[in-house]
C-alpha cells in the first residue's frame, strides 16, 4: 500500500473551485515568457487548491465518524 492519503470525493462546489484554481494556474503558466526560467509564482493558488482538498478530506472523515455513531 502507498503511504499517500487517498484523494477525497469532491462535491460539485469543490470540483468547481478546484477547476477554477487549476485554470488560473494554467493561465499564469502560459503568461510566463519562460526566458528566465519561469518566474511566475503560483504558490498562492497551490495553497488554495490544497485547502479545498483538505476541506473535502475533513468533511469525509466527519461524515464517516457520524455514520459510525448512528449504527
Amino acid at each position: 500500500m502507498s503511504t499517500e492519503q487517498q484523494e477525497p470525493r469532491l462535491t460539485a462546489a469543490e470540483k468547481a473551485k478546484a477547476a477554477w484554481y487549476i485554470a488560473r494556474m494554467a493561465k499564469r503558466g502560459l503568461a510566463d515568457d519562460r526566458q528566465c526560467g519561469g518566474r511566475v509564482y503560483q504558490g498562492d493558488l497551490e495553497r488554495k487548491l490544497d485547502r479545498v482538498i483538505d476541506q473535502a478530506r475533513r468533511r469525509e472523515e466527519q461524515a464517516a465518524k457520524n455514520n459510525g455513531k448512528r449504527r
